[in-house]
């Protein structure tokens, strides 16, 4: 199954609070931190929400 690399380029200041939510659920606190998650809906889902806050690219491992 493929994986998301996600990395935060932007702050969660002043943005609305399911943003800050969404961006949150995925593991990401600070401005430059990635992660590698699944990828599945709840994911997309989450990254959709904040994608202008976002850098995504799909990992094969």
């Amino acid at each position: 199954m493929a994986k998301l690399k996600v990395k935060l380029l932007r702050g969660l200041a002043g943005k609305p609070e399911a943003q800050v939510q969404a961006v949150k659920s995925l593991g990401l606190k600070k401005v430059g931190q990635e992660v590698v998650l699944e990828d599945n809906p709840m994911v997309r889902g989450n990254i959709i929400k904040a994608v202008h806050l976002l850098k995504v690219e799909e990992v094969q491992e």
